[in-house]
């Protein structure tokens, strides 16, 4: 088995080896803290979680049955504990974004992305993707930036392939909408002119 695996280093690590185990946090840090991050909005709450969660991957590392990936078991931790901190802290968010997209906002949206710099464009879709409900915000992460399938997604979330399905599309109508404020300029009255 080569060196770099995750079963290598899972397998390491429950002989006792603590340092395989620290690469594993070498690994997966930053996109768990991603995930936990897009789901709490507050940096140090999800630095928390973040470490929270690698201590009950550790403390579970033996129940770890190898039939999903590593990464998948992980994020489903971590995305348990963020909502789980989500309710004990009883935050309530209401979002009222509009249903309504069509077809020529999302060619002006698609038109307004492509003259944006890469770092303006990344920077304005986190800042909206913040703006999403926690656990919309969880799905878009998990499968535009972690590239996971709608089943892993669903092995993550405890929520059917069709439901994450029906979730993705809403979370990006949404996040189109949002997008859509930052790159359209807005017209206040029907004369035309902007505000």
């Amino acid at each position: 088995m080569t060196k770099n695996t995750d079963q290598y280093l899972i397998d390491r690590t429950l002989e006792g080896n603590i340092n395989s185990f620290g690469e594993l946090v070498d690994r997966y840090q930053n996109f768990v803290f991603t995930i936990a991050i897009r789901i709490l909005k507050v940096s140090e709450e999800a630095e928390e979680v973040a470490q929270d969660s690698f201590i009950k991957a550790y403390d579970s590392l033996s129940t770890f049955r190898g039939d999903s990936k590593f990464s998948t078991w992980l994020y489903r931790i971590v995305y348990h504990k963020s909502l789980d901190r989500v309710k004990k802290n009883n935050r309530q968010r209401t979002y009222e974004l509009n249903e309504e997209i069509t077809e020529d906002s999302l060619d002006n949206l698609e038109n307004g992305l492509e003259f944006m710099v890469k770092e303006e464009r990344s920077r304005i879709i986190k800042t909206c993707i913040d703006k999403l409900p926690e656990e919309d915000a969880a799905i878009i992460t998990l499968y535009y930036f972690e590239e996971q399938s709608v089943k892993e997604i669903s092995k993550v979330t405890d929520l059917s392939e069709d439901n994450i399905k029906i979730k993705l599309y809403r979370s990006r109508k949404k996040l189109f909408n949002l997008l859509e404020g930052y790159i359209e300029p807005e017209i206040s009255d029907r004369n035309g002119r902007a505000i």
